[in-house]
């Protein structure tokens, strides 16, 4: 008897026991009945447009008590934000991809323990990719950015924009390529000719290869765009330089569409990047892509319900939504192959651009504040004629050296 009385309390307590466990930091006020108070952090001018979405969450969520605070915030700077002061951060923020590293070594955000699987399965891979840090996924995907080719349609035709020799034979191409900020449209051009910037995936500090024989390629393809006369240097004043006749193609993105169409008007063509031959023939030149996440703080005191507002944010229907009314290119699959992505040029190119053959995610690593300074000047300054042919390779290795500890 005494036996079956210790064994039947050495069961009740594992059992009280694992109960325990099983509670955690995911705890949900949902069936407590107390309201759950949030606050989101979106993209400036998109404010009202948000206290919408969050009422239709609400709505969908009749049994729920939520009482959420949706606020204007420059997106550009939530690393910072939220570094700063935490507490006063907001429990869902809107961020470009490439400061998430910062965050995550910071601590700063909670992992996306719910609905990675949805993610992965929703979202095209690289924006997938772009909200993932040494493996695990935090980020919630919403929509994808890159720079684009714009081109006068009375000069150049769809045949002669899919080669940048074809491009510089018929009419003239601006470039930043001579000012501060060259880094961000000629570092792809390289990183086209096979080098690699962090690694394969942008998070290896020790991975990058500018210096070999492939980089040299690159910056001295770059170097010789100076004996160019249809290669014209331009940078805030593109416009009015496309406007004067100056340049008849340009670099730029999505925000640039309204200026450029106002300039072109009907003549005004959109298109991919084209390729370029560096010396061993055609390679797809690429840009950088920008991804725009939703993440969730790492101390938020619901992070069940924010994991759950995050993700219908960045939601099939509501990435549908948020192009048509604020412009978005979603990365979602489905929305991706909807007829009204099809039916707009700018939102074709820019999921065309967003493949991997023609984009090359921005890096996550904390690191890439180091790069863009030494990037900058390493451009701009072959381009000018500073550097010898024969230094160029010293100076590759002190980009790379200068960079990622090497």
């Amino acid at each position: 008897m005494k036996k079956k009385l210790m064994l039947l309390l050495t069961i009740c307590i594992s059992t009280l026991m694992i109960m325990a466990g099983c509670s955690s930091s995911e705890s949900s006020n949902e069936q407590s009945g107390k309201k759950v108070t949030l606050k989101v952090w979106v993209d400036p001018d998109s404010g009202d447009y948000y206290k919408k979405v969050v009422k239709q969450f609400i709505k969908e969520n009749p049994d729920e008590k939520y009482e959420i605070e949706v606020v204007e915030s420059d997106t550009g700077k939530a690393q910072e934000f939220v570094k700063k002061d935490p507490d006063a951060a907001a429990d869902i923020f809107s961020m470009p991809h490439d400061q998430l590293g910062q965050l995550v070594e910071a601590g700063a955000v909670y992992k996306n323990t719910k609905y990675a699987d949805e993610i992965k399965k929703s979202n095209i891979g690289p924006a997938v990719e772009a909200a993932t840090y040494n493996g695990q996924l935090y980020g919630y995907p919403y929509g994808v950015e890159s720079l684009l080719f714009y081109y006068d349609k009375s000069k150049l035709t769809e045949e002669d924009v899919k080669t940048f020799e074809g491009v510089t034979k018929k009419a003239k191409i601006g470039l930043n390529i001579s000012e501060p900020g060259a880094n961000y449209e000629l570092v792809p051009f390289i990183l086209s000719n096979h080098v690699k910037l962090y690694g394969d995936n942008g998070e290896d500090v020790k991975g990058s290869t500018f210096n070999t024989p492939e980089g040299l390629q690159a910056l001295e393809w770059i170097s010789n765009l100076k004996n160019n006369k249809n290669v014209v240097p331009v940078n805030a004043d593109s416009i009015s330089a496309l406007q004067s006749g100056k340049i008849n193609a340009l670099i730029s993105g999505p925000w640039s569409y309204n200026q450029v169409k106002e300039v072109l008007g009907d003549n005004m063509g959109v298109a991919v990047y084209p390729t370029a031959d560096f010396g061993n023939g055609p390679v797809q030149l690429k840009a950088f892509l920008g991804v725009k996440l939703y993440a969730v703080k790492a101390t938020t005191k619901y992070p069940l319900e924010a994991m759950k507002l995050a993700n219908y944010l960045s939601s099939n229907e509501v990435q549908a939504q948020t192009f048509k009314e604020k412009g978005t290119t979603p990365s979602s699959k489905e929305v991706q192959g909807s007829a009204d992505i099809k039916a707009n040029p700018l939102a074709t190119v820019v999921t065309q651009m967003a493949q991997p053959e023609r984009t090359v995610i921005m890096p996550k690593v904390p690191e890439m504040v180091t790069f863009w300074p030494p990037a900058d000047a390493l451009i701009i300054d072959a381009y000018n004629g500073k550097i010898a042919k024969e230094d160029m390779m010293a100076k590759l290795d002190q980009l790379v050296k200068d960079t990622s500890g090497k």
